[in-house]
């Protein structure tokens, strides 16, 4: 082997260059975290050939004084953290001071910046060959631009690896789009090819903010989205998440970020991923744009060296309250609080259903109302209005504790059922316009809230196994399983450790004895060995109840009377997720009369 030497300082920033400069967008993204974290109110980017002719990052904070200059492009200088406490609590996006003397290792860079105090601004320019700066008086208001030209020049092979102008430009667009979303407060301009593709102002309201993100992630995104805003042990989480019949075939439009710093994280991805479980249809993504907060000192940055990953000191912790804030969010959207007015189109998710079950007829029972005379079926809102009046309190109501009433002429947020549209659609009447309820999808889910509720209350019976099942287990699995046994015993198990690697599994909940046991109890341990915790049995429970509910549940074809469809609309409006059945298909959609006057161009 070759003698052991230093490697020069310019093959040093090469390597190092090759964890942070990937492609053009991870300039771009290094250059306006700088920005921001020099207080920029205002960011202009400009982009040629896919960003490797040139980017210029143009922006108005405070600058980098003339004596600053030449070493801001040294590796490992930086004013953004002094000794080991500044490292433990970084507040600032930037902080290893690599990324200038890496950028300017593979790029001709020109950096030109002005401060308050300074009679005139200063320019240094350095080309990634002999790394020397040159440093000169020149013209420029208070902030910095900073000018990137022919990225990897000295490094064809590198070059080679990068993809056409359009995919590079798009990474780029990417990169802006995600930090204009945790930046409300700064203005983003993007330039390409000498075109304005994009201008935001800054965006102090919450009417601001939301036309910001309808212009980022799609106004569509918007109109299906509802705002969320949590806060409890020093945890703050806010931002939009999407009703679930927006949910998207891929996992495009998830945005999340932990201080305002863009992050992939797994234990997030997995508590928002349970948050909608009980909501989403199988095989799609939610879609969401959430800001969580806390103490710097809490989680670590340094993990990564393009920190998009971090890692939180109480991950279980956070953990719990994500999927508790949205698990909590989704399940209040109801048709009280869910907008009425979005295009029909946009609340059916497109994909193609599953089929259901066979036809079972079984008794139907809404609990909810005594039984009336049945209403002619062209009774008006206002007709219907008194037979209302008159309608006992939902027995179901009152176990749940809810007074369900109408005063005076409020017409609930559901309306009064008009008809029925070939055994499977009600058609009420609201005061907005039409609203079209898929009967047996809408008792589906009123009736596993029900299970659910019922089941929590019963708490959970358990079986003791005839002949125990013996696991064959990693000792590190065994040692979680003995840890948490208290998690197992919750559910409804019996589980013991045997030796090194075996475990004896005694007792089952009994809603699962045909469940797979081996695999259910394997899955458990993954997740608490990965996330601290697992809802892995909660989640088996709930299949099997919601397959209950699924067969249990009114079906097509069947007649109902007004009264038992309104009874259906009542139930619906107090229930939990009733938006979706358990499959997360719709259950109810709206037509406005301004969507029914122009489906019919009145007014044209």
């Amino acid at each position: 082997m070759s003698k052991i030497q230093l490697l020069s300082p310019r093959l040093a920033n090469q390597i190092a260059a090759g964890e942070v400069v990937e492609r053009p967008s991870s300039v771009i993204k290094e250059l306006l975290e700088n920005s921001l974290d020099a207080g920029a109110s205002q960011l202009e980017i400009e982009v040629e050939a896919g960003g490797v002719k040139l980017m210029r990052v143009r922006d108005n904070g405070s600058g980098i004084a003339q004596d600053e200059l030449a070493l801001a492009l040294s590796r490992h200088a930086t004013s953004k953290i002094r000794d080991l406490d500044d490292l433990e609590a970084v507040a600032t996006l930037g902080f290893r001071g690599e990324a200038l003397a890496s950028i300017s290792s593979v790029s001709r860079l020109q950096l030109t910046s002005n401060t308050a105090d300074q009679d005139c601004a200063w320019m240094v320019k350095v080309e990634g060959r002999d790394m020397e700066a040159e440093l000169s008086p020149a013209a420029h208001p208070q902030g910095t631009t900073v000018e990137v030209r022919d990225l990897f020049f000295n490094t064809p092979a590198r070059r080679k690896f990068l993809r056409t102008e359009t995919t590079e430009y798009a990474r780029i667009e990417e990169v802006v789009k995600r930090l204009a979303l945790a930046n409300f407060s700064a203005g983003f301009s993007l330039k390409n090819n000498n075109r304005v593709v994009h201008a935001w102002r800054p965006a102090h309201s919450q009417a601001e903010q939301e036309r910001r993100a309808a212009q980022i992630c799609g106004p569509a995104f918007m109109e299906s989205a509802v705002y969320v805003d949590f806060e409890r042990a020093g945890l703050r989480l806010w931002g939009w998440v999407a009703l679930p019949t927006f949910s998207r075939s891929q996992a495009d439009l998830q945005h999340f970020y932990v201080n305002f710093r863009a992050i992939r994280d797994k234990l997030v991805t997995h508590a928002v991923r349970q948050a909608y479980q009980d909501v989403l249809y199988h095989g799609r993504h939610p879609a969401y744009v959430l800001y969580l907060t806390l103490d710097p000192a809490s989680v670590d940055v340094n993990v990564h060296p393009t920190k998009h990953e971090v890692r939180f000191r109480d991950s279980r912790l956070v953990h719990d309250f994500i999927f508790s804030s949205l698990h909590r969010a989704l399940a209040d959207v109801r048709p009280d609080t869910s907008s009425t007015s979005a295009p029909i189109s946009r609340l059916i998710p497109q994909v193609v259903p599953q089929p259901d079950a066979p036809p079972h007829q079984a008794p139907f029972n809404f609990s909810a109302y005594r039984p009336e005379p049945a209403a002619p079926a062209g009774f008006s809102v206002a007709e219907q209005m008194q037979v209302y009046r008159h309608l006992a309190t939902p027995a179901s109501a009152i176990e749940r504790g809810i007074a369900v009433s109408v005063e005076g002429d409020q017409v609930p947020p559901l309306g009064f059922a008009l008809a029925q549209l070939k055994g499977v659609y009600i058609l009420a009447e609201n005061t907005d316009g039409l609203i079209l309820v898929d009967m047996h999808a809408a008792h589906e889910r009123i009736t596993y809230e029900r299970m659910k509720c019922q089941y929590d209350v019963s708490g959970i019976q358990s079986q003791p196994l005839l002949v125990p099942q013996s696991l064959a287990v990693s000792e590190k699995e065994a040692g979680y399983a003995e840890t948490h046994v208290e998690v197992f015993t919750h559910l409804g198990f019996a589980l013991e450790r045997m030796g090194p690697e075996t475990l004896l599994v005694r007792q089952i909940p009994v809603l699962l004895h045909r469940a797979d046991v081996e695999t259910l109890v394997r899955d458990v341990l993954a997740d608490l060995i990965e996330h601290g915790q697992s809802q892995r049995i909660k989640e088996e429970m709930n299949s099997v109840l919601g397959t209950m509910a699924c067969h249990g549940s009114v079906r097509a074809n069947r007649k109902l009377t007004i009264p038992e469809m309104n009874a259906l609309l009542r139930d619906m409006e107090a229930t939990e997720r009733s938006g979706q059945c358990n499959h997360g298909r719709p259950t109810w959609v709206p037509l406005t009369i301004g969507q029914l006057d122009s489906l019919f161009m009145r007014g044209q």
